[in-house]
């Protein structure tokens, strides 16, 4: 029996400054939208994909200290979906990458 894995590495560009949310327990979470580039062979320009990206404890508090918008970053993490209400009180799907590993290059 083959074992299924949920892995991803990206390396992009933060694409605003990270929200960062303060628990009462001590905890936070930071939040933003990384950017990456697609090429193929029939583009001469890159296109740019947004992902969705979090973290939590020490990961969140290295990007609250030293990530912003513009920044470098090597990601790996898992693919994590979740539903939400939104304003309007429909529900959304959305993937997210949640961050196990962070580099600033």
């Amino acid at each position: 029996m083959q074992t299924l894995k949920n892995h991803v590495t990206l390396i992009g560009n933060l694409g605003s400054n990270p929200e960062i949310t303060n628990f009462d327990n001590g905890n936070k979470i930071a939040r933003f939208k990384l950017a990456t580039n697609k090429y193929t062979m029939k583009d001469k320009e890159a296109k740019v994909e947004w992902h969705r990206v979090f973290a939590w404890g020490n990961i969140a508090k290295f990007i609250e200290n030293h990530a912003e918008k513009g920044k470098q970053l090597a990601i790996h993490g898992r693919l994590v979906n979740r539903t939400y209400l939104n304003k309007e009180g429909k529900r959304r799907k959305i993937t997210e990458v949640e961050i196990k590993h962070v580099i600033g290059l």
